[in-house]
């Protein structure tokens, strides 16, 4: 059953929220884990982050596929133009982002001769061949494509709350869990 077309239906919303969620914790493992010296522990959470990315890359994919399936609910129609451009690229761009993250990381321990075997079961093959320099760049890769999601993920929370608060529409709360509420509220 389809929702109401001024809401996401109910996958798109657990994709959403579950993205949220892994992409946090993942930007938050991979600050920790870098200033950590040599250890057991530190290699455990390299693991960790690795099984992760590969699980955002998966999971960004479906969401991909989904969002082409089943476009998102439109903009209020007082929304102004450039907002609806910013909106577009802007998820487009944290689309891109969800998927060219965990490839620089997976590139980059391919090129740094460090096997990646998810959840410490299935092997992921190597990209590229060992080559440490090119390992070096590749880190550096990702760690900008990181600052880039990061400051995206600001501005879509800022654009979310500027909507709820601001223009007092129903752009966030068309993302949000369906609860039931009061006559007269915004639902």
């Amino acid at each position: 059953m389809s929702p109401p077309n001024n809401r996401y239906t109910s996958t798109a919303k657990t994709l959403h929220w579950l993205m949220a969620v892994l992409l946090l914790g993942t930007l938050a493992m991979g600050f920790y884990m870098t200033d950590l010296p040599f250890s057991p522990e530190k290699l455990q959470l390299y693991s960790w982050h690795k099984w992760a990315g590969i699980t955002v890359f998966l999971l960004a994919l479906i969401r991909l596929a989904w969002r082409l399936r089943y476009p998102p609910p439109p903009l209020p129609a007082t929304t102004p133009r450039w907002q609806h451009w910013a909106s577009h690229t802007a998820h487009w761009a944290l689309y891109a982002l969800m998927l060219a993250i965990p490839l620089s990381g997976w590139l980059m321990s391919s090129a740094k001769g460090v096997p990646t075997v998810w959840f410490g079961v299935i092997p992921i093959p190597d990209l590229l061949s060992r080559d440490l320099a090119l390992g070096e760049t590749l880190q550096t890769v990702h760690i900008t494509l990181n600052w880039l999601l990061i400051a995206l993920l600001i501005a879509h929370v800022g654009a979310a709350l500027k909507h709820h608060w601001l223009d007092r529409d129903t752009v966030l709360l068309r993302m949000l869990p369906q609860f039931k509420h009061r006559q007269g509220e915004l639902s």
